[in-house]
């Protein structure tokens, strides 16, 4: 008895048969006792109507009918191989649940297993909420399927696809609920667990029944958690590739939590950065063919300008927020840093805010970068792109080099002046030419000066040298205490506020470095506002 396919008690049913007692057979034994049939020959030939036949007639007429019925039968036929396999009891089962997956939903008439929430609106009346509880969802048959081994599993979902009239957002919701059940909440677990094998097969397994199109399907979350699992347990490398492919197309979707995939030994950073920048480089490669080959149709030549890069933006953000957190990581080198930086184009990012906090914290977590990798660093971000409380907080920082916080300052300083020369033109470029004109037009030039007090105290400067000696201001910032700024910056601001108020044509800088200081950039023999304005009065009178 000890090969006997069924045991003692599928025996016991054929015998029971043979002295013509009652049989009772349901979807837990029916396959143990076919199996038992099949092994005692209790064919049509040693006689008519014989156990083989009355089994087949129940299976067909009784247990292939019923949804639960069919997934129990499939259920016992794992300890009854390899006759359940021989005689294609496995594959019945699996295409009685498989074609009852494709039934339309509004003609299912049997139970079924759904303790998910529904998405039901706020407000309905009472009749449109009752007809959305009775309604069955397209998903309803995911959790009875959930609880059968992944080998079997696998089988039906590829019988389901192999039809070709399943939504793919139904698959996918489908393997996500599977992965929740089977697998661990902790990523500890997956590692700590003697069945890591058996979780490497099973997140394999889910790898290869993903939908068909990697545009839609699964949610995007779901697939980076499922990619995390993956360098966990190490699945081959195709699984892995398959992933990452699929991520990369859809990175506008992603959190940024969701990159923050744990590093494999041999690396040393805290999360896989070569990771993500495969995955941003793709993306980027991608949306520029893409922008390529619209390039004549929409009329726009730069790569992420105009209409439609809303995703480029999102991603542009996504990254600048990545680059922050891992700028933490006392492991993470200069050249990660800058390639990660570096891997999206400029015209994506719509400041340069983010980065410039990445540089910041960065400088402060690694003080001991050399001061030719702190430039290369800063040379990432652009001053002009900086707004004016990143500006005021850059001007500030002792951690940047010399010539950046020299280049805030002189375009801070050229901002001003564009604000005072619009404010000129709005003044003077009146469509009338009345004799007050040439009152109106002195304004301007005579509260230049205050123009820029004004936005020297938002830079919330106290004290600025002159001749020598600090002199301090009557605004209101001074009297409230306002921040000083460091002295190396307070010298340099000086020298481009002579320049602003034009008494530093000639001036030089000292402290950048560099015969390309903005200071070198203001030419000498430019006019002050007061002459051009006194040669406009002359002309209109």
């Amino acid at each position: 008895m000890i090969d006997f396919p069924g045991g003692p008690k599928a025996f016991e049913i054929c015998a029971k048969f043979c002295y013509g007692m009652m049989v009772t057979l349901n979807a837990y034994n029916v396959v143990a006792a076919r199996c038992a049939a099949e092994y005692l020959e209790m064919t049509e030939d040693v006689d008519r109507g014989n156990l083989i036949f009355k089994i087949e007639v129940f299976l067909t007429s009784g247990i292939f009918c019923s949804w639960k019925d069919s997934i129990i039968a499939l259920q016992t036929t794992r300890s009854l191989l390899p006759w359940s396999e021989e005689l294609k009891l496995v594959g019945r089962c699996i295409d009685s649940i498989a074609s009852k997956t494709s039934v339309d939903p509004a003609n299912i008439t049997w139970s079924y297993t759904y303790n998910r929430k529904l998405s039901v609106p706020h407000k309905v009346d009472d009749i449109n909420f009752q007809q959305k509880i009775e309604a069955v969802p397209r998903d309803w048959w995911v959790e009875d399927i959930c609880e059968l081994e992944i080998i079997f599993y696998k089988l039906i979902m590829v019988s389901i696809k192999s039809k070709g009239r399943m939504d793919g957002a139904v698959i996918g919701e489908a393997l996500k609920t599977y992965a929740v059940r089977w697998l661990p909440e902790s990523y500890d677990d997956l590692v700590s667990d003697d069945r890591t094998r058996m979780y490497k097969y099973l997140v394999e397994t889910l790898i290869y029944l993903l939908p068909s199109d990697k545009h839609g399907g699964c949610p995007c979350g779901f697939l980076l958690k499922m990619l995390k699992i993956a360098v966990l347990v190490g699945v081959n490398d195709s699984s892995r590739e398959d992933l990452v492919l699929r991520i990369s197309i859809r990175l506008h979707e992603v959190a940024i939590k969701d990159l923050f995939i744990p590093a494999q030994p041999p690396q040393t950073t805290l999360y896989d950065v070569d990771l993500v920048l495969c995955m941003v480089n793709r993306y980027v490669i991608q949306e520029k063919n893409n922008w390529d080959s619209n390039v004549e149709r929409n009329g726009i030549e730069t790569f992420g300008s105009g209409k439609g890069h809303g995703s480029l933006l999102m991603v542009g953000k996504l990254i600048d927020g990545y680059l922050i957190e891992i700028a933490h990581d006392p492991n993470l080198s200069v050249a990660n840093f800058i390639e990660v930086a570096s891997s999206i184009p400029d015209s994506v990012r719509s400041s340069h805010d983010g980065l410039y906090k990445a540089i910041d914290i960065f400088l402060k977590e690694h003080p001991s970068v050399t001061k030719a990798e702190r430039k290369k660093i800063c040379g990432v971000m652009d001053v002009k792109r900086l707004t004016m409380d990143a500006s005021m907080h850059a001007a500030q920082n002792e951690q940047l080099p010399l010539r950046v916080v020299v280049q805030v300052l002189f375009f801070e300083q050229l901002r001003a002046a564009a604000g005072v020369q619009a404010v000129d033109n709005n003044a003077c470029d009146t469509p009338n030419l009345t004799a007050n004109t040439d009152e109106e037009c002195e304004k301007p030039a005579a509260n230049d000066h205050k123009s820029l007090n004004k936005h020297m105290s938002r830079l919330k400067i106290d004290e600025l040298p002159k001749n020598g000696k600090l002199a301090k201001q009557s605004s209101k910032n001074s009297k409230s205490g306002a921040q000083l700024l460091p002295s190396r910056s307070r010298r340099i601001f000086y020298m481009l506020w002579s320049v602003g108020k034009g008494h530093g044509e000639n001036r030089s800088s000292d402290t950048s470095g560099s015969s390309h200081s903005p200071t070198s950039m203001v030419p000498g023999d430019k006019k002050s506002p007061g002459s051009s304005l006194r040669n406009r009065r002359n002309s209109v009178s």
